[in-house]
């Protein structure tokens, strides 16, 4: 009998492990694609794929993070050329997946505050004039919750430095210290290091990209 259930044990472990083997390789494979995504289109399938997979993975938080985040990218690919009417039902659904997310990692993960900042921005641009208070306001706020989880992120400075970037210089924007701001993201980029191979590590290739940039059109 001993020897009998020492077999199942070693079989469960087996399977067990075989399981989380199998969900590191799809979810690598899953989030590899994000730099590759350029249509809103890509973006839906690939936000659909993390869905699909934390369906299935139910008690992992990271599924959900990287639906929000593709559905947002799909949101900020729309916005910059011009297509600002699905943004508040894009957002939505981010912010759908984000209350997963949270409700298995917790409430104190500064990733996902900073998801959910970058939704609130999604909202804002529908109409910044309107919502620069409300929308504008909650984003903010999420910024800042999430820079005192975890100051030393380099996506929180990254999306600092876009706003800095974006934002006219009538409201306090510049794109000098945008740049600025991007090399510093940059430094903390290269002093980072995710918990784990599967944990958000993206932006560094934006922050590259606008201090590559020649400097009369970085004005």
């Amino acid at each position: 009998m001993k020897k009998y259930l020492l077999s199942f044990a070693l079989a469960f472990m087996s399977l067990t492990a075989f399981a989380q083997t199998d969900y590191e390789k799809i979810m690598t494979d899953k989030i590899a694609k994000i730099e590759t995504c350029k249509t809103p289109e890509d973006f839906q399938t690939l936000a659909n794929d993390f869905q699909r997979i934390g369906s299935k993975e139910s008690s992992q938080w990271l599924p959900q993070y990287y639906a929000a985040f593709a559905s947002i990218q799909k949101g900020r690919v729309m916005m910059r050329t011009g297509n600002m009417m699905e943004l508040d039902a894009i957002a939505s659904q981010a912010e759908k997946y984000l209350g997963m997310a949270q409700n298995l990692a917790g409430a104190d993960n500064a990733e996902i505050h900073l998801l959910r900042k970058m939704t609130f921005s999604l909202r804002m641009m529908v109409n910044p004039q309107q919502r620069y208070m409300t929308d504008g306001a909650r984003a903010s706020e999420e910024l800042t919750v999430a820079e005192k989880l975890e100051p030393g992120n380099p996506r929180i400075a990254l999306i600092k430095a876009e706003d800095t970037y974006f934002t006219p210089e009538q409201y306090g924007g510049s794109k000098t210290k945008g740049i600025e701001q991007f090399k510093a993201a940059l430094a903390k980029f290269n002093a980072y290091k995710p918990k784990t191979a599967l944990d958000p590590n993206w932006g560094k290739s934006e922050a590259e990209y606008f201090i590559s940039l020649p400097e009369e059109k970085a004005k």
